[in-house]
């Protein structure tokens, strides 16, 4: 352990989001904590000195234990199963969801000295539908909230939760509300789970892509990478963001079904085979009404405030994403 470097601590470090964030801290001169269920492996050329911590984060002793020397926390852990256990058992997803930011600030609140070094600096990954029915222009999180399903309610109550401890100076709270992140990252080899690349697998299986609408529903669909380097900004601009959250995407919304007919394109350019169809489906009962509307983001705030900006286009996601697929199936091919 080095003398002098800032502690950091990311819950959820082997999820999509939270192993792109720890690879990206990884490169920095700071003591890092990553924190999941199974030990998370060290990137390669870290200069960072990595302390892998494995723990049930819905237990809140070892919570406690996973923070109680961060000056920075980065709370990326989520309920990662079933997409509607939230409406149909909300006691379960409620422990992850909201269970994990009470424990934390419970544990930050109690540690010892804490009046005598400065408030830590606490992330949390939220979510841009936390508003409910989004409105038709673009958000830039002076919008009211009212959450439309059990999980965005989930999400705005920890959110709310991180905003009181900052009012209490407990600790320095900054909320990122995401749009959609999306693509495969050098830094990490856990899937990408969202829609953009589950419709490039599809395509690879040269089966077409379906749409529950007629693909003219908007979306800010913005790269892993950009999202990453969004936490990194947060840490090194505490300050000008604390008690706040802030909307996090590229500002260029695209139509679902260009997005779509996008990965047909970038999956037969890579295997030489005719585009997928792109075809309209009937939606299955479970869809909500979030599924249905505009997503747009106005990052201007956060950008300023912050010095970040998105980098990555979506086509040059898209195609990366493609390569990365291709790349560990011939790997894995015997």
């Amino acid at each position: 352990m080095s003398a002098g470097r800032p502690t950091v601590t990311v819950l959820g470090a082997s999820g999509y989001l939270g192993s792109v964030v720890t690879g990206l801290f990884a490169r920095r001169p700071v003591r890092l904590r990553p924190v999941a269920r199974r030990a998370v492996p060290v990137p390669e050329g870290a200069v960072a000195d990595i302390e892998p911590f494995v723990a049930d984060l819905t237990e809140p002793a070892a919570v406690a234990r996973a923070v109680e020397d961060a000056d920075v926390v980065l709370h990326l852990a989520k309920h990662s199963g079933d997409w509607r256990l939230p409406e149909t058992e909300p006691a379960a997803t409620e422990r992850v969801n909201v269970g994990i930011m009470r424990s934390v600030l419970d544990a930050l609140a109690d540690r010892p000295g804490a009046e005598e070094r400065p408030p830590p600096v606490v992330v949390f990954a939220g979510a841009c539908t936390q508003i409910g029915r989004t409105p038709d222009h673009p958000m830039d999180g002076t919008e009211p909230d009212r959450p439309e399903t059990a999980y965005d309610r989930q999400k705005l109550a920890a959110e709310q939760l991180l905003k009181a401890a900052d009012r209490a100076g407990a600790v320095r709270g900054v909320s990122l509300r995401l749009a959609t992140v999306f693509g495969q990252s050098t830094l990490s080899r856990a899937p990408d789970p969202g829609v953009v690349m589950t419709m490039v697998r599809l395509a690879l299986a040269d089966r077409p892509l379906t749409m529950w609408h007629d693909g003219s529903v908007t979306r800010d669909i913005t790269h892993v990478e950009d999202v990453g380097r969004a936490f990194l900004a947060a840490t090194d601009f505490p300050d000008a963001l604390r008690g706040r959250h802030w909307m996090i995407g590229t500002g260029r919304p695209a139509r679902l079904g260009v997005v779509f007919r996008t990965v047909a394109d970038a999956v037969a350019g890579a295997t030489g085979r005719p585009p997928v169809p792109v075809v309209t489906v009937t939606p299955p009962d479970a869809a909500v009404l979030t599924d249905f509307l505009p997503v747009r983001i106005d990052p201007e705030p956060f950008a300023t405030a912050a010095r970040w900006r998105a980098r990555v286009s979506l086509r040059e996601g898209i195609d990366r994403g493609v390569a990365s697929l291709v790349s560990r199936a011939a790997t894995a091919a015997p």
